[in-house]
């Protein structure tokens, strides 16, 4: 895992909505709630790697658009009854400023 990277700034990213940052190891997701908190998964539901970008974001998850699976963007995991996990990245904020280390 590298070092923080600067990926954008908090307002690059809709609230309720996402953002895609594209890396070597595949696309990831960056995730803003409704209260300006910023998280990051890897841009594949744990399911059928449906785009989580593309899915409802509600409190601290969001809704995967193929399945309706929920996914936790605290930790990438689908709530129950599913199973399975998506990369999450650590994110942090910082004037404004979204880093993102992966």
């Amino acid at each position: 895992m590298s070092d923080w990277i600067k990926v954008g700034k908090l307002s690059d990213i809709p609230r309720q909505g996402s953002r895609i940052i594209n890396s070597d190891e595949g696309d990831i997701a960056l995730f803003r709630t409704i209260d300006d908190e910023v998280f990051a998964l890897r841009d594949e539901c744990p399911h059928e790697k449906g785009p989580l970008s593309q899915g409802i974001i509600h409190g601290k998850n969001v809704t995967c658009p193929l399945h309706s699976w929920v996914i936790s963007l605290e930790d990438g995991c689908a709530l129950p009854p599913d199973e399975g996990c998506a990369t999450h990245f650590p994110v942090k904020l910082e004037d404004k400023n979204v880093f993102l280390k992966y």
